[in-house]
């Protein structure tokens, strides 16, 4: 097939994933990208419904693209990801001029689709949703960067957290033998990279669904890195996201010592009352969450802890607001993705009572990024005048000076000769809550 497409993709890194094998299917159907859609035959459209601002997002792309197909009829309009998987041939209602549709975990049927929609005026758009055991995982993926990969461990979640509509469109847990992950990180160590971030909704329960699998016996989180650790030429391995209830003692003990183990964990907490806890379904309390923070500071004392917070949950009232405000304090996070509580069609939240009045969730959720913010600026000042690791990916966004992280996931920019996929030494000079800057040693 020859021609040009338009991805864009929201949400989630498991989505960024997902966009990667999407462009790399794409490539391998003859297809070239463009970066804008009005360039495009194919306009692909990845998509999230965590929440509903991505899903008012996509609702603005989608005009577009209906104006585009409008003009041109025989362009193509895909449509993949967790909110197609929600509404399913319902989108196709909401959204006529689509032709098609993929599940996450049928990105591996992204050919069969694109030859599918030619047959589109007899037999209507198809679509193919996630109804079995196929993990894309798998699949290959075309890198942003030759030096950086994802690496999916696992999909899907069984928590059920009242709020959430993932376990719903991702599907239960399901875990990649052990075996099988070594040998895609050795190849992608093979073609050059240095950092590899493990992927899955709670990769702490990996390895949990293949213990009763004596095809593909497991291995647990911590045991899995240690097998990558003792890889030769992988510099830094990455994970996320870490759930609280699961972060077991073998965990903070991988970090801790295994060299090529970065120290940032992401632990999101989403609020900080035992009460609405509960009604999350979060399976612990304030204070197990705390004594799981206070237990990685200590066993890693340079540790970056990020988080997720909810602000106005159904029935959060102004006690249970101060009491998240007062974990947050003690918690000290490094840094926080702070969100407005968005009731998902489907989940048991957007069913309960008490409903927090709009403009008043608004309010919270500035609390909190006041918060959190200062916090970042505070833990970022205490790097200035320290050596840092970066691994450099590039030019900053003016083009003036080279970017890059530190292993505590800290953006970092930098003056001085570097080249992209180098890990150097550099000297903090600055800092502010959401970066810090410096100079090469």
């Amino acid at each position: 097939m020859q021609g040009r497409y338009y991805l864009r993709s929201f949400g989630c890194q498991m989505n960024d994933h997902d966009a990667e094998r999407i462009r790399a299917l794409l490539e391998a159907e003859g297809l070239e990208q463009v970066d804008a859609p009005d360039a495009a035959d194919v306009l692909v459209y990845n998509t999230c419904t965590v929440r509903r601002s991505a899903d008012e997002r996509l609702a603005g792309h989608l005009g577009t693209a209906a104006r585009l197909k409008r003009s041109d009829p025989s362009r193509l309009v895909l449509v993949t990801g967790c909110l197609l998987q929600a509404e399913q041939t319902d989108l196709f209602t909401r959204f006529p001029f689509v032709d098609g549709a993929l599940g996450p975990q049928n990105l591996y049927r992204l050919p069969e689709l694109l030859r599918a929609t030619a047959r589109r005026a007899d037999q209507g758009p198809p679509g193919y949703f996630d109804d079995g055991p196929v993990l894309s995982g798998g699949l290959t993926g075309r890198r942003e960067r030759p030096f950086q990969a994802w690496l999916q461990v696992m999909s899907g979640c069984t928590n059920f957290c009242t709020y959430c509509i993932v376990p719903y469109v991702r599907g239960p847990e399901r875990s990649r033998p052990p075996a099988e992950l070594v040998a895609a990180a050795e190849a992608l160590v093979a073609d050059g990279v240095r950092e590899i971030t493990l992927l899955g909704q709670n990769v702490n329960a990996y390895g949990l669904d293949l213990e009763t699998d004596r095809a593909a016996p497991g291995a647990r989180f911590a045991e899995l890195l240690q097998q990558l650790d003792a890889l030769p030429g992988l510099d830094r391995i990455r994970f996320m996201t870490s759930h609280p209830k699961d972060l077991g003692d073998d965990l903070i003990a991988a970090v801790a010592t295994l060299p090529s183990v970065c120290e940032h964990v992401h632990l999101p907490v989403q609020a900080g009352s035992d009460a609405v806890l509960r009604a999350m379904r979060r399976g612990y309390t304030a204070a197990q969450y705390l004594e799981r923070v206070h237990a990685l500071r200590e066993a890693v004392p340079e540790v970056s802890i990020t988080t997720d917070l909810i602000a106005g949950f159904p029935g959060e009232t102004d006690r249970d607001f101060e009491n998240t405000l007062d974990l947050v304090r003690e918690a000290a996070f490094d840094g926080a993705f702070t969100f407005v509580y968005s009731a998902r069609p489907g989940t048991q939240a957007a069913r309960l009572p008490d409903q927090v009045p709009l403009e008043l969730r608004r309010e919270r959720v500035e609390r909190l990024i006041e918060l959190t913010q200062q916090q970042a600026l505070d833990a970022h000042r205490a790097w200035v005048g320290r050596r840092v690791e970066v691994l450099v990916e590039g030019r900053s966004r003016d083009g003036a000076l080279y970017r890059g992280r530190t292993r505590q996931n800290v953006t970092v920019n930098l003056d001085g000769d570097a080249d992209a996929g180098a890990i150097v030494t550099v000297e903090v000079t600055a800092a502010t809550s959401t970066t810090l800057r410096g100079t090469t040693v």
